[in-house]
């Protein structure tokens, strides 16, 4: 079948064998070249066709997006024309990216311009949750360390999006990685120039998804953290399956009431609230902030964790000999309120920050493991594995009991090499603080897996695809990473003591205060990972290993 894409065409379906639409007589064949085959979908800028290009072996699928200038203006028709030829540069720049549409041709044609991008096969966020349902904790937090550094790079490359959303994030059907679509950068632009002199058919473009823009975007006034807001929003939607419009906001604040339709840990809860802070000033300004607060929350969340065990021993040792005796250590007292290391005696509730402590709990409070998402429940990280996180509910007044020693043992799961590989097949992306010690994963192919705090001590890895990896604070001791694919992983705090990564991938690594003693660099390329001068003076480097300076050889 061949599609007609001029918007006036009453019927535009046609038989294959036709070059000229028997319904209005245009032409069907684009630039001589593409043959729309059915359309995507269509707005007030344009609309987005499937297309086979028949100029390529095998008439390959593309997408090809038409942008119509609804306006006789000579001016305005320059004007459009110069902004598209700078955004079909730039998006040709951004397409660089494998987790980005590839930018193949542009060109015009009966003054309107097209746009041809590659085509991603598979489904989008939004019919992914309709059919599976909402993510769990764990899984939108897979979401971000996979979306978040598409987002840096589109930002290092002085784009913002301006309409991120659950159907512009296609899970992608040959690797599984997520595929960010739909650029906005052409027809916003374009509004915003247009509108500044002329009152046409551009200024009556939506600027992005309503809900899911910030108050600054819809005002055409977009900046970096505009794409931070809707990522925002968009892991709200993975979390609830309900849009904004379904959730409603408060009349007060105009901010989402999210909050009361989510089961997550404070952790998570905290990093959401700071990305939908309506001002911009308030809120995350780059990706890279957002994965440093998410990489810093258990970190947190474990002092939290430490000082709640720490307040409940003196409360139960208190309670032993008296009911209504007093802590007498030093740490806290009843009355008066005093200061004890830098903070103020005040009341705890369970699940709040600890800020400040008193002897007046007025029920038992479970002591915390540290978990991958912060969670202070005792077992945590099982739960996050199989898809459980703690509660953010706080109305029931239930507590839960710290299950014994043998209890938490006998979840842990013994793990091989292959059921490693078979459950990373069946879509099991998160092994926090699993035991996977000595394992042979020789050129295994796991990108984005999360291995946060796992053990991992003499593994072989050695050639694996372990790109957007999730190490932050896993025991690497001796690990074997030779020539494995670590670009884009986070190995914050992670301990490679001795670990061989000669030859490694470490493209845009994150190895922030990670323990290098004994790690072998030799032939690394470190000129875009995050590592300091101190930390490679305690590693194994040569003349071939590229500095963060961009130099080879040694400091």
């Amino acid at each position: 079948m061949s599609y007609c894409v001029n918007p006036s065409c009453a019927q535009p379906k046609n038989p294959n064998n036709v070059a000229v639409c028997q319904s209005c007589g245009s032409q069907l064949r684009l630039n001589n070249r593409y043959q729309p085959l059915g359309i995507l979908g269509k707005g007030g800028f344009g609309a987005t066709f499937g297309a086979a290009d028949l100029s390529l072996p095998g008439n390959p699928i593309c997408v090809v997006k038409q942008l119509r200038p609804a306006t006789d203006d000579p001016q305005v028709y320059k004007m459009a024309k110069e902004l598209f030829e700078r955004e079909a540069e730039t998006l040709g720049k951004v397409g660089n990216h494998p987790q980005v549409p590839r930018l193949l041709d542009y060109f015009e044609q009966n003054q309107e311009f097209y746009l041809v991008q590659e085509y991603v096969k598979g489904y989008n966020l939004h019919q992914e949750v309709k059919k599976k349902g909402p993510f769990t904790e764990a899984g939108v937090k897979q979401f971000l360390t996979e979306l978040l550094p598409i987002l840096e790079y589109i930002h290092s490359q002085k784009v913002i999006h301006r309409d991120i959303k659950p159907a512009n994030l296609i899970r992608s059907q040959k690797d599984r990685k997520l595929v960010l679509i739909d650029f906005g950068a052409v027809k916003n632009q374009v509004n915003s120039m247009v509108a500044n002199n002329t009152q046409t058919a551009f200024t009556a473009f939506a600027v992005g998804t309503a809900g899911f823009a910030p108050p600054e975007q819809m005002a055409m006034r977009p900046v970096y953290a505009s794409d931070i807001y809707a990522v925002g929003v968009t892991c709200v939607y993975l979390l609830t399956a309900k849009t904004p419009k379904d959730i409603g906001c408060d009349p007060e604040t105009g901010e989402i009431a999210w909050e009361p339709y989510v089961d997550i840990s404070d952790s998570l809860a905290n990093v959401l609230k700071k990305m939908l802070e309506v001002s911009v000033k308030h809120r995350y300004k780059s990706a890279e902030q957002v994965l440093d607060a998410m990489a810093m929350a258990p970190y947190e969340q474990g002092m939290q964790d430490s000082m709640t065990t720490m307040i409940t021993g003196f409360k139960t040792s208190s309670s032993s000999s008296s009911p209504n005796s007093s802590v007498s250590t030093g740490l806290v007292s009843s009355s008066p309120p005093t200061r004890s290391m830098g903070m103020t005696n005040t009341h705890i509730s369970r699940g709040s920050p600890v800020s400040s402590v008193s002897t007046e709990i007025s029920q038992p409070m479970s002591t915390g493991v540290k978990g991958r998402g912060g969670a202070a429940a005792a077992g945590s990280a099982y739960n996050i594995a199989h898809g459980q996180t703690s509660s953010r509910r706080r109305s029931t007044g239930k507590t839960s009991s710290r299950p014994d020693a043998t209890e938490v043992k006998k979840k842990k799961k013994k793990w091989r090499e292959k059921t490693v590989l078979d459950a990373y097949e069946k879509g099991r992306r998160d092994f926090t603080n699993q035991e996977l010690n000595e394992l042979n994963l020789s050129k295994a192919f796991l990108p984005g897996i999360n291995c946060y705090e796992a053990k991992l001590s003499r593994i072989n890895l050695q050639g694996a695809e372990l790109c957007r990896a999730d190490l932050g604070r896993a025991d690497l001791t001796q690990a074997v990473m030779k020539n494995a694919n670590l670009s884009e992983a986070y190995l914050g705090y992670a301990n490679l003591n001795g670990a061989d990564l000669r030859g490694a991938n470490l493209q845009g690594a994150n190895l922030t205060y990670a323990n290098l003693q004994g790690a072998n660099l030799c032939g690394v390329d470190l000129s875009s990972a995050r590592i300091t001068e101190a930390q490679l003076s305690v590693a194994k480097t040569n003349w071939r290993t590229v500095m963060p300076s961009g130099k080879r050889g040694f400091w």
